[in-house]
């Protein structure tokens, strides 16, 4: 008994072993830095003074909302608005275009399912950079484009304007997001049975009709999942705007979380920590609508 005892005593002790990483891993280098963040969220924590870190309480808050000292952050949120519906709106519809015609086999559809795809498998900088290249306004691609076909008669500083620079930005991300759509979409209908379209042609359903009436029910749950999750991605996605303008010029180009960006750079942990905790707090309302839309689908289901 004794030895037995003993044996199960080394084997508890060797799983706690294992199990010691992946607890003190993620304490280390994932909720220790949240709880940082969120104390220095509430103090004036400049790298620049570091002799004057102190507990400021919402200071760094009214110093984001305060009207006279900080317009620039409404403009901040307004811009993030745009680049979330704006870009979730264009990948979805084009998304979703062209998983209606990946839907059915065809000879060249492996090739043609790579080239669509192959977007997602880059790393959002490398992209950022491509397009930044594409959108030059002396050697751009896209300048050289529009004037060959008589759009524009001299070339467009698009990433230095103002009113184009995250117009810019929300095309590249367009472009980055629609392969997402197309692979969960074109999922989906590969998983609609054809029994309901023949059924549907028979009683004499149009062609829109049976989109209508039978692949949109038949796939809401996957449309709105993907809908609500990309949301979440596109607002936590500053990679493409921070290689394309690093939120210029003047600022026009930021959102929320490429604006965090710009002030841990620039060494004020204070307040890039304050607008890090708001962007954790629109997350968690956004994860919780997510939650809520999968447990209702689950149990219609």
């Amino acid at each position: 008994m004794n030895g037995i005892g003993k044996m199960e005593r080394k084997k508890r002790a060797y799983i706690i072993l294992l199990l010691i990483p992946s607890i003190v891993l993620p304490i280390i280098f994932t909720y220790y830095p949240m709880i940082k963040g969120s104390i220095m969220a509430f103090q004036s924590y400049n790298l620049m003074d570091i002799g004057n870190i102190r507990w400021i309480g919402f200071g760094n808050f009214k110093k984001l909302f305060m009207p006279n000292a900080s317009n620039s952050f409404y403009v901040i949120l307004g811009n993030t608005v745009k680049w979330v519906c704006v870009s979730l709106l264009f990948q979805f519809l084009i998304g979703f275009g062209v998983a209606l015609l990946l839907k059915k086999k065809f000879k060249g559809s492996g090739i043609y399912q790579g080239l669509v795809f192959f977007p997602w498998a880059v790393s959002g900088f490398v992209i950022g950079i491509i397009w930044r290249w594409m959108f030059n306004g002396t050697s751009g691609v896209i300048n050289d484009i529009l004037s060959r076909i008589g759009i524009i008669s001299e070339p467009i500083g698009w990433l230095a304007d103002k009113n184009t620079a995250l117009l810019s930005c929300i095309v590249a991300n367009i472009w980055y997001g629609v392969p997402f759509f197309t692979i969960m979409i074109t999922a989906a209908l590969r998983g609609v049975s054809e029994d309901l379209y023949e059924a549907a042609s028979v009683d004499g359903a149009s062609a829109f009709g049976k989109f209508w009436n039978i692949t949109v029910p038949s796939i809401q749950s996957v449309l709105l999942l993907t809908v609500l999750m990309r949301t979440i991605w596109i607002f936590n996605f500053p990679d493409l705007i921070y290689s394309m303008t690093q939120g210029g010029p003047a600022g026009s180009s930021h959102i929320v979380t490429s604006y965090m960006m710009q002030l841990v750079q620039s060494l004020d942990y204070g307040l890039a920590s304050s607008v890090g905790l708001l962007s954790i707090l629109f997350l968690i309302i956004f994860t919780i609508i997510y939650l809520i839309a999968t447990k209702r689908i689950n149990s219609e289901d």
